[in-house]
């Protein structure tokens, strides 16, 4: 797509292309709950951009990325996509990292045909409903866990299955293909809780977990 818009004159004029550069923003959590994930996308992504980089880039134009940090809160997504569309000038915003926060941004993204590329999330609105200017990659979580959990249920003979699900879109999403899979096996969630990412319950189930 990068090398398409490299070579149209139409796209040639577009926000964040120029006659030497493509300018590309990316929003992760720096500082926040999952702020470990965060700076390990934002490392691979600045791999790959210094190898097309070292390449010559694309017909002749070096890729310049801008990350800015959400702290893992869908309020500070919108602020950093305001900057990077509005100030920056960014042509697409890749690999923006968490279900409200790309649901947040989007909108900021689409007033002004700034492309939302390959989100590092697996939620439905990723590419439903389309748009144009919606670019995902991944099978849904809600399909996932669709498929996965009457599979698991019998498996491991499970009569009353129960959830601890992320208290936000992404959280939803994916208690919501459990339901839908767990249906086709006549089984309900026998008990559901939710938690915040940032919370000590998350914590210590995540400890739990491990151990």
């Amino acid at each position: 797509m990068l090398a398409a818009a490299a070579t149209s004159p139409a796209l040639a004029q577009s926000q964040g292309i120029s006659r030497t550069e493509i300018v590309i923003g990316t929003i992760q959590d720096l500082s926040g709950p999952v702020a470990a994930f965060g700076k390990q996308s934002r490392n691979g992504m600045q791999l790959r951009v210094d190898e097309i980089n070292e390449q010559g880039g694309i017909h002749g134009r070096k890729l310049k990325r801008l990350v800015e940090d959400n702290a893992y809160d869908p309020k500070r997504a919108v602020l950093a996509a305001q900057k990077l569309v509005n100030q920056d000038k960014i042509f697409l915003l890749a690999g923006h990292l968490g279900t409200a926060h790309n649901n947040a941004a989007m909108p900021v993204l689409f007033e002004k045909n700034v492309i939302n590329f390959l989100p590092i999330i697996a939620a439905r609105e990723m590419h439903e409903p389309f748009h144009r200017l919606k670019y995902s990659f991944a099978a849904t979580y809600y399909e996932l866990i669709r498929l996965a959990a009457p599979k698991l249920a019998k498996d491991k003979g499970v009569k009353k299955p129960c959830t601890l699900y992320q208290d936000d879109e992404f959280g939803l999403e994916v208690r919501r293909g459990a339901e839908a899979g767990l249906k086709t096996l006549g089984l309900e969630l026998a008990e559901q809780t939710s938690t915040r990412p940032s919370s000590a319950r998350t914590r210590r189930c995540s400890r739990s977990t491990a151990t």
